[in-house]
Order: C-alpha cells, then sequence, then structure tokens
C-alpha cells in the first residue's frame, strides 16, 4: 500500500482546504463481487456510513464497454458534500475507486474498507487536498 498526498496535514487543518480527493485503486479483486450490482450498492451504503457521509439520492450503477480491457460496471453516488465514484474493470479485476468530499474524512480508512470489502489483494491509495 502506498500513500501519496501533496502536503502532509492534520485532520484539524483541512479548514485551510476545500475537500480531499482520495483515488484508490483496488487489485485482484473478487470478480463475483465487482459483477454484482447489488453486492456495490451495499458496499456504498456502507462506505458511507463508515467515511460518515450522507448520502443524497439513488447510487447509480450501470454496465457498459465494448472493448474487453473496459468492460464493466461504472458506479456513482452523490453525497452531499460531493460524490463518490469507481469503475470496475472486469478483465483485469481491478477497481478504480474515486471519494471526493469537503468533509474530512481519513482516505486510509475508506482504501482499507473497500479492499477489504472485495477481497483486493493490494491497493493503491492517492491522496490530493483540494484548495
Amino acid at each position: 500500500m502506498n500513500v501519496l498526498q501533496n502536503e502532509e496535514i492534520s485532520k484539524e487543518e483541512t479548514t485551510r482546504y476545500w475537500g480531499v480527493s482520495s483515488a484508490i485503486d483496488l487489485y485482484d479483486c473478487d470478480l463475483s463481487l465487482m459483477q454484482n450490482a447489488d453486492a456495490i450498492r451495499e458496499f456504498v451504503k456502507i462506505l458511507c456510513d463508515r467515511i460518515k457521509m450522507r448520502r443524497y439520492g439513488e447510487t447509480q450503477v450501470v454496465f457498459f464497454g465494448d472493448e474487453p480491457r473496459v468492460q464493466g460496471f461504472s458506479m456513482t453516488k452523490l453525497i452531499e458534500t460531493s460524490l463518490i465514484s469507481a469503475h470496475f474493470a472486469d478483465a483485469s479485476r481491478t477497481i478504480y475507486l474515486d471519494v471526493f468530499s469537503c468533509a474530512p474524512y481519513e482516505p486510509e480508512d475508506a482504501a482499507k474498507f473497500a479492499a477489504e470489502y472485495f477481497k483486493a489483494s493490494r491497493h493503491l491509495v492517492s491522496v490530493v487536498y483540494r484548495k
């Protein structure tokens, strides 16, 4: 696991920033979970609860892709403080999850939960504090 941050800051200092954006890459995931729209929706519900984000509207889960390399579900979830999105690439069993919020959360906590839920063998987290 790697965490990349553009600045080292404490949670108390997050008021200087507009929001936190984390790109979470999950590798060698459980394909049966990745291909299950209901499991994806349940993941989003639990993730929002864990990082204390208020859900807004329904979670959108859509399957698409003409090219086998990128084929899989894509998910979007509005939260009151911004957006959670992901693409599930079936061929590589990789999930590209993005969490952006103007409310503080711990990106590594989100990444660890996602990795556990989708049974990833490893994950990578890149974090940007948006100004």
